[in-house]
């Protein structure tokens, strides 16, 4: 089965920094897009980032593109989401997300709590 295992989230001041990891298993194919997604409180489920394995291409939510980025280690088969300059409208559950072969597979998601 394949298994995603977000963490890393956590409570920070506003203008702080923080890392997601999220951790794929049991899942094995070269074609399929990887990405985040947020829930804040109240709100709809919002694209963070999706990246593509055919090309790499990135593609981020345009305001939160530069204070966020997105990198892969494969050998851990572990997908990081460093967030930069955090303000208080980025609180939400974060959710990583693999899609591939026209199936979605979520993790658990992982708080994020940014203070003023």
């Amino acid at each position: 089965d394949v298994q995603l295992q977000a963490s890393g989230g956590g409570l920070v001041q506003a203008g702080g920094s923080l890392t997601l990891s999220c951790a794929v298993s049991g899942f094995n194919s070269d074609d399929y897009a990887i990405g985040w997604f947020r829930q804040a409180s109240g709100k709809e489920r919002e694209r963070v980032l999706c990246i593509e394995s055919s090309d790499g291409r990135t593609m981020y939510a345009d305001s939160l593109k530069g204070r966020f980025i997105t990198s892969i280690n494969n050998a851990k088969n572990t997908v990081y989401l460093r967030m930069n300059n955090l303000k208080p409208e980025d609180t939400a559950v974060y959710y990583c997300v693999v899609v591939a072969a026209g199936k979605d597979y979520w993790g658990q998601g992982t708080q994020v709590t940014v203070s003023s």
